[in-house]
């Protein structure tokens, strides 16, 4: 690396952009610099409602014992073909990691069994609302960025504007889920428009051209591997542009057609969830963030009806045996896990597009897939499946493998509690007294991290 490539980095400066072309600007430099550790780890929470069915995520070929494992199962995914909920992840299996066989009964929800609330992440009864700090927020604390922490997510009532009731800054702290994806956009990126007297700064604007004085002096100031990296965060934003110039089109004939009882208020339900995951790339992209949670519904009871997808029954329907034509409840399981496996699909995709040192953001990121009820509408928490795509940078024994734990109150079962150790270790933070301890496995030491993941 040459001191011309350090010094250009250097000279780099910025004038009415500094907001969002900043966090980008210090990541360039520590590259260009050869600081390998400046290079930013991520987590991603993808919380679904209604709970994950275990054979969703089970790989094809490799059967479950009926009851539950009585030792611990390690095999590599190379060998099986992913289910068809999830079959979207497929191009990424060498970056999978299945979890099956954890429990979480200390997370008990308290509405109905449909949600464990905080408990989901906090590892705490969900019931007693934010107890303590949940481990996205305890990782958010780990991996320090411009914004701390960025929750987004979409609710049943399309007009709700922010919901609590999964993520916790402390105790008695909730942290927000921002469910309308143009004021969470505001929230993020509006301030750019502030010294330049612009009113009304939405998704409409041209930030790209509102940022090209310092866009260009920046460009022409880098060298070609931080070019690169800069353009594929400029590509960030021009993505969401597009995509809402293309809503805005239609606009008026969604409104036309869209149904109009409560239950269907709005048919782009769908387009929303879409709108929140390019939001949350082009956050880490940038590097406004560090950590993202990514609600569906979930919490409170707050179920969608994804006509997006042609289903006309709500979460809560369905979590009860409701089918259409033709389609069984499981039908219609299937085809909404799909379309969730296609948006962390293209979610991963945008981060591998972004370079990053000698690879990708998504070889520095860890994205979590899992629900806010554990294995079911009604769960009984004794199993909690989760996804994992990514290894934060190498910082986990993650990827191409499947793994289930021993059954509840075996010898050698583990906890969601100790998969969240483990992502806390890994970020550079342990805290193994993460969370409440179940009583039901006095007898079995719920400590620490999984041992199976942690990189020694």
């Amino acid at each position: 690396m040459t001191a011309d490539r350090r010094t250009f980095m250097k000279g780099v400066s910025l004038g009415a952009s500094a907001t969002v072309l900043a966090p980008i600007l210090t990541q360039l430099r520590a590259h260009a610099a050869g600081d390998a550790k400046a290079t930013p780890k991520r987590v991603v929470f993808v919380i679904e409602s209604n709970g994950l069915i275990p054979s969703h995520v089970q790989p094809t070929g490799l059967n479950r014992p009926k009851n539950g494992s009585d030792k611990l199962i390690d095999e590599s995914l190379a060998k099986y073909e992913l289910p068809e909920a999830i079959a979207a992840l497929a191009p990424f299996k060498d970056r999978l990691t299945i979890i099956q066989g954890l429990s979480g009964r200390v997370s008990e929800g308290g509405t109905g069994g449909h949600s464990t609330n905080y408990g989901a992440l906090g590892c705490f009864p969900g019931s007693k609302g934010a107890m303590a700090q949940t481990v996205d927020l305890a990782l958010a604390d780990a991996l320090p960025s411009v914004v701390p922490h960025i929750g987004l997510g979409i609710h049943s009532r399309p007009e709700t504007t922010v919901h609590y009731s999964l993520s916790a800054v402390g105790p008695s702290k909730p942290a927000p889920i921002h469910c309308r994806p143009e004021l969470a956009y505001k929230a993020l990126f509006g301030s750019v428009a502030g010294g330049d007297n612009r009113q009304g700064f939405d998704l409409k604007s041209n930030l790209l051209d509102y940022m090209a004085d310092d866009v260009k002096r920046t460009r022409n100031a880098l060298a070609g591997p931080e070019k690169e990296k800069l353009d594929n965060y400029l590509e960030a934003f021009e993505s969401l542009r597009d995509r809402q110039v293309k809503i805005d089109g239609i606009k008026d004939s969604l409104r036309k057609h869209a149904p109009k009882s409560n239950k269907f208020s709005s048919p782009v339900e769908t387009d929303r969830l879409e709108g929140q995951f390019d939001l949350a790339a082009a956050a880490l992209i940038a590097g406004l963030t560090n950590v993202v949670t990514l609600t569906s519904g979930g919490g409170g009871q707050h179920y969608i009806t994804f006509t997006g997808l042609g289903i006309p029954i709500d979460g809560h329907g369905i979590g009860h045996g409701g089918g259409h034509i033709g389609r069984t409840w499981a039908d219609l399981r299937v085809i909404i896990r799909q379309f969730h496996a296609k948006l962390i699909a293209r979610l991963a995709e945008k981060l591998k597009a972004a370079p990053e040192g000698s690879g990708s953001v998504l070889d520095n990121t860890l994205i979590v897939y899992l629900s806010d009820s554990g294995e079911g509408h009604h769960p009984n928490l004794k199993e909690w499946p989760v996804v994992l795509l990514g290894n934060l940078g190498g910082k986990l024994n993650a990827g191409g493998r499947f793994l289930e734990f021993p059954k509840y109150q075996a010898k050698g079962h583990r906890t969601i509690g100790n998969l969240y150790r483990s992502f806390l270790r890994a970020a550079g933070k342990p805290n193994d007294k993460f969370g409440m301890l179940d009583t039901g496995l006095r007898d079995l030491d719920m400590t620490g991290p999984l041992s199976e993941l942690v990189v020694s």
